[in-house]
C-alpha cells in the first residue's frame, strides 16, 4: 500500500529510526491493514471499533501482552503521522488503552546456569567466536541486534568498555569485564582471520561467507547450545540475566537503565519485580514460620 510505504519512508528519513525498528512497524501495520481489508475498511476510514476488533483478534490468537502493546504503539504512530499529514481529520487510536505490558516477567537463569552456558565448549570452526559473543552478551547486557552490529573499533580493550549503537540510533558506552575482553581478543587473534580468509570486514563478529553475523544465525547457535545443555533460552534470556543479576548484586536501577539503553526507567523497573519475587520464594522456602 502506497500510504504505508510513505509512512515507512517518513520513519527512516525524518525520524531516523533503524532498519530493524522500521521492519517491526512494517510487520505490524501490514498485518493491521490486511485485517481491515478483510472487513472492507481502509486505514483512512477505520474507526476505533475497527482497531479494537483487531487488538481482540491478536489476543484471541494468543499474542502476549507485550506483543499487543507493540502493535498498539505501531498503530498509534501510524495515525499520528496521518494526522500530521492531514490524511485523516481525527485519530481513532488516541484513547486506546494498552494492556499491562509485563503480564509475564522476563525469565532469568540462575548464576550457576549462566556459568554452565558460558563455560560450555561450543566447538567447531567458529567455537571461539560463539563463545566470545555469549560472554560479551552477558558481560554488557547487549541486545542481540546490538551485538551483531559491533565493529572492531567499537571495543576499547585497555579501557574496558564498548561503544554501542542502540534503538533509535542512540549511542551509549557500556563496560566490558576482563573475561569477555580475553575471549574477544582470543577470537580476533586465533579464529577471525581464518573465518574471513583474507577478506576484509569492519564488523567484529563475522561468518564464513565474510559477512557480519546475523541475529537469526546467532539465535540458532545459542538455541542449539542451550538445547544440548538442557537450558531453556530465548533471544533475550542472557540480557535478562545481566539485568537481574546486577540488581540482585546491589546495583542501582539508574545505572542498570543506562547500561541496558532503556529510555524509560519503567522498562527497567520490571527487573526489580523479578528480584523481589525471588526473595519471596527464598523466604517461603527457608523461613521456619513462613
Amino acid at each position: 500500500m502506497e500510504l504505508l510505504e510513505t509512512f515507512f519512508t517518513y520513519l527512516t528519513v525524518e525520524k531516523g529510526l533503524s532498519n530493524n525498528t522500521v521492519s517491526s512497524y512494517r510487520t505490524d501495520l501490514r498485518k493491521f491493514s490486511a485485517f481491515l481489508a478483510e472487513k472492507g475498511v481502509s486505514p483512512e476510514s477505520a474507526g476505533t471499533p475497527n482497531i479494537i476488533d483487531f487488538i481482540e483478534s491478536l489476543r484471541g490468537s494468543g499474542y502476549s501482552a507485550a506483543s499487543v502493546c507493540r502493535y498498539i504503539s505501531s498503530i498509534k504512530a501510524f495515525y499520528k503521522f496521518m494526522r500530521i499529514e492531514n490524511i485523516v481529520d481525527h485519530d481513532p487510536s488516541e484513547n486506546l488503552q494498552t494492556p499491562k505490558k509485563w503480564e509475564r516477567l522476563p525469565k532469568a537463569l540462575s548464576t550457576s546456569d549462566v556459568s554452565v552456558l558460558l563455560d560450555a565448549q561450543t566447538g567447531g570452526k567458529t567455537g571461539l567466536r560463539d563463545s566470545a559473543m555469549l560472554e560479551l552478551l552477558y558481560s554488557s547486557g547487549l541486545r542481540v541486534s546490538e551485538l551483531v552490529s559491533i565493529k572492531i573499533g567499537d571495543i576499547h580493550f585497555d579501557a574496558g568498555f564498548i561503544r554501542v549503537l542502540g534503538k533509535g540510533s542512540k549511542e551509549r558506552v557500556v563496560p566490558v569485564n576482563a573475561r569477555a575482553i580475553r575471549k574477544v581478543r582470543l577470537y580476533i587473534d586465533e579464529e577471525r582471520p581464518a573465518i574471513l580468509r583474507k577478506r576484509q570486514s569492519p564488523y567484529l563478529f563475522v561468518t564464513r561467507m565474510g559477512g557480519r553475523m546475523t541475529r537469526q544465525r546467532f539465535w540458532q547457535t545459542i538455541k542449539a547450545l542451550g538445547r544440548s545443555l538442557g537450558i531453556a533460552l530465548s533471544p533475550h534470556t542472557i540480557r535478562h540475566c545481566f539485568a537481574t543479576h546486577l540488581l540482585e548484586g546491589g546495583a542501582d536501577l539508574r545505572s542498570v537503565q543506562k547500561m541496558l539503553g532503556h529510555s524509560d526507567i519503567s522498562t527497567t523497573q520490571v527487573y526489580t519485580k523479578v528480584t523481589t519475587d525471588r526473595i519471596k520464594k527464598v523466604f517461603k522456602k527457608h523461613h521456619p514460620r513462613a
